[in-house]
């Protein structure tokens, strides 16, 4: 297996098998996270093309300050929710500290799944980057140009209304 300095190094170099390699190591968690975003393929696939012609015209301006894949991981947020013009609420009450009980029963995969990319855009983003990819809500809020209040609100709604459809199954 390359290493990723070596990947990084043969691409500044336009070698095209590592090229091909990059993307083989990162496209499928690249389209999960746009399809998540998106929520749907078409839109998937055209996000994960336009981030990876990103990610190769703009690789000599990686810093190394984070993983490769986390560097392309926020280019690829960027280009999903920009590929749904995604709009958030602003100024919606912020809540903080309040929980959302999600019951005692099992969850199907699928059926969770199904739910969230039900939801509204916006929830649908939120939740996506807090709870599936684990960002802070100070992360998501610049990347979003969002206030990190509007990102917690967002997530405390997406949750509060997943929980709605899970429960009426």
């Amino acid at each position: 297996m390359t290493s990723e300095a070596d990947l990084i190094s043969g691409c500044l170099l336009n070698d095209r098998i590592a090229q091909r390699q990059l993307y083989d190591r990162y496209k499928k968690a690249m389209y999960t996270l746009a399809y998540r975003i998106t929520g749907d393929f078409d839109d998937a696939n055209d996000v994960l093309q336009d981030a990876f012609l990103e990610v190769f015209k703009h690789l000599n301006q990686f810093r190394g300050e984070s993983t490769l894949g986390a560097w392309i991981k926020q280019i690829v947020v960027r280009k999903s929710t920009k590929k749904k013009r995604v709009m958030l609420w602003q100024n919606v009450e912020d809540y903080v500290g309040e929980s959302v009980d999600w019951g005692e029963s099992e969850i199907n995969a699928a059926h969770l799944e199904t739910a969230v990319l039900s939801l509204p855009d916006g929830f649908r983003t939120i939740f996506v980057l807090a709870e599936v990819e684990g960002y802070m809500h100070r992360e998501i809020a610049l990347m979003l140009n969002i206030s990190e209040g509007t990102s917690k609100s967002q997530l405390f709604h997406a949750k509060r209304k997943l929980r709605a459809m899970l429960s009426a199954h």
